[in-house]
C-alpha cells in the first residue's frame, strides 16, 4: 500500500469518534458504518505487515500520522516494531520509550585488565560505549539481532536457518573477514535428547554466539570466564573453549551411558524377564542409542569447525596446540561411542532372544495342551456317534457317559505324564552330552 493511500485512511479513521455517537438520522448512521468499515480495514492492514514493513511506514509518514499509525499497532506488537524505528521517530511517537530486550537473553562480556566483565542488555543505552569480546543472544527475535548486527556491523542470522546449511557451507570466512561457524550442541538430556544449533560470527575481535535455548556447555564457560581471570585473551580462545566444555560434556553424558546400559545388562543378564519387562528394557536402549547418537554427530561436528580453523590457519601457536588437545579427546570419545554401539546392540538382542524364548514356551505349552486333548478328542468324537450308543447298547446311559468321560480323563493325564516323562529324559541326555 502506498504512504499516500495509508494516510487517507487513517484520515478517514480519525471520523470514528464523531460518526460512533448515538446517529440521528439516516445519512449519520451511513457515515458511522463507512469509518467502522475503514478502522476495520486499517486493522487489518496492521495484522498483515511484518514488524520491518511497519517500521518504515511509521519512519516514512508525516509525524501526525505516524502517530495515529502507532496507537493503533497492536501493544503486544509495539516493542518490537520500536527496534525498526529511528531514534528520532520513536521520540516523536513513543515518547521517553526505549524498546526493551524482550523475552530474550542478551549478555555482553567485556575483557577489562585480564578479567571478564559481564554485562547483561536490557535496552539501547546499556550498549553505549562498551567493548566487548564476546556477545552471547538467546532467544533474540529478527528486530534485536538487526539492531544488535546494526551497532557491531555485523549480519546477525538465525541461528537454526544458519545450521540448516548442508555441512560444506557451515564453517566459511567472508569477503570482510568475517568468520562463519554452524554448529550443534548437546541438550540437557533431562529436557530431552536433542541437537541445539548455533551460530558463532568472529567480527572485529568480537564473538557472536546465538541460540534460541539455553545450554548446560555456555552455563559451563560463562562460569569459568568471570570466575578465572586470565581463562581468556581474545575471542578465538572464547571459541575454542567453547567447543572443548562441549566435548567435556559429551565425555559426561558417555559416562551416564555407560552407567545407564550397565543398569540394564544387569538386569537382562541376571534373571529371567517378562515381555513387559523387555519391553521397557529395549525402550531405555533405544533412548541410550538416540543419546549416544547425538553425541556422536556433534562431537564429530566439533571436529569439522576445529579442523576448519586449522586449515584457514586463523589460530595462534598456543591455540593450535589446544586444538589439537580437543581433536586427540574427540578421537578418544568416538572409541567410546563405537563401544557403546556395539553394546547397545547386544543388549538388545539379548532382550529379543529373552523375548523369543517367552515366546517359545508359550508355543510349546500349548503343543503339550494339543497333544494332551488329541486322543480325548478322537474318543469325544467316537461318542458323539451313533456307534457308541450301538456299543454301549443295554448300559444305562448314565453309567457309559460316566464311564466314557473317566477313561477319557485318564488317557489325558497318561499323554500329559508321558511328555513329562520324555521330557526329562531329554534334558538328563542333555546334561549328560555338555563337557
Amino acid at each position: 500500500m502506498s504512504l499516500e493511500k495509508l494516510a487517507v485512511m487513517l484520515q478517514k479513521v480519525d471520523l470514528v469518534p464523531q460518526a460512533a455517537t448515538q446517529p440521528t438520522n439516516k445519512s449519520d448512521l451511513i457515515a458511522s458504518l463507512l469509518a467502522k468499515q475503514q478502522q476495520a480495514e486499517l486493522t487489518f492492514f496492521i495484522e498483515r505487515q511484518s514488524t520491518p514493513e511497519l517500521g518504515v511506514y511509521l519512519d516514512t509518514l508525516a509525524e501526525l500520522d505516524a502517530q495515529k499509525l502507532w496507537v493503533r499497532i497492536p501493544p503486544a506488537r509495539q516493542n518490537e516494531v520500536l527496534w525498526e524505528v529511528s531514534e528520532a521517530r520513536r521520540q516523536a511517537i513513543a515518547g521517553d520509550r526505549q524498546p526493551h530486550f524482550s523475552g530474550s537473553k542478551i549478555n555482553l562480556y567485556e575483557l577489562v585488565e585480564g578479567k571478564v566483565r559481564q554485562v547483561h542488555i536490557t535496552d539501547r543505552k546499556v550498549l553505549e560505549g562498551t567493548k566487548p569480546v564476546w556477545v552471547d543472544l538467546v532467544n533474540a527475535s529478527p528486530s534485536e539481532r538487526a539492531f544488535i548486527g546494526a551497532h557491531f556491523g555485523v549480519e546477525l542470522a538465525d541461528p537454526v536457518e544458519a545450521t540448516e546449511l548442508e555441512v560444506t557451507a557451515r564453517f566459511y570466512v567472508e569477503e570482510n573477514d568475517n568468520i562463519h561457524l554452524h554448529s550443534n550442541f548437546l541438550h540437557d538430556k533431562s529436557q530431552g535428547s536433542r541437537s541445539v544449533p548455533v551460530a558463532f560470527i568472529l567480527h572485529g575481535g568480537v564473538l557472536f554466539s546465538l541460540r534460541n535455548e539455553e545450554l548446560p556447555v555456555f552455563r559451563l564457560q560463562q562460569r569459568r570466564t568471570l570466575t578465572q581471570p586470565g581463562y581468556i585473551t581474545d575471542s578465538i580462545d572464547l571459541l575454542l573453549d567453547l567447543y572443548g566444555a562441549d566435548v567435556e560434556c559429551s565425555a559426561d553424558s558417555l559416562e551416564n551411558i555407560y552407567a545407564k546400559l550397565g543398569q540394564v545388562g544387569h538386569h537382562v543378564l541376571s534373571e529371567n524377564i517378562s515381555d513387559q519387562e523387555a519391553g521397557e528394557i529395549l525402550a531405555d536402549i533405544a533412548e541410550e542409542e538416540d543419546q549416544n547418537g547425538h553425541i556422536r554427530s556433534n562431537i564429530m561436528d566439533t571436529q569439522r569447525a576445529l579442523n576448519f580453523l586449522m586449515r584457514g590457519r586463523l589460530l595462534k601457536p598456543d591455540q593450535v596446540t589446544e586444538a589439537n588437545q580437543i581433536l586427540r579427546n574427540i578421537e578418544s570419545l568416538n572409541s567410546h561411542t563405537a563401544f557403546l554401539f556395539d553394546k547397545i546392540n547386544f543388549l538388545m538382542d539379548a532382550t529379543i532372544g529373552f523375548i523369543n524364548i517367552n515366546q517359545n514356551k508359550r508355543i510349546n505349552q500349548l503343543t503339550v495342551f494339543s497333544v494332551v486333548f488329541m486322543p480325548i478328542n478322537i474318543l469325544a468324537g467316537m461318542g458323539g456317534m451313533s456307534e457308541f450308543s450301538m456299543m454301549t447298547e443295554g448300559i444305562p446311559w448314565p453309567l457309559s457317559y460316566t464311564a466314557f468321560a473317566i477313561v477319557s480323563g485318564l488317557i489325558g493325564a497318561g499323554t500329559y505324564v508321558l511328555l513329562k516323562v520324555l521330557e526329562r529324559k531329554r534334558l538328563k541326555r542333555m546334561k549328560a552330552r555338555a563337557p
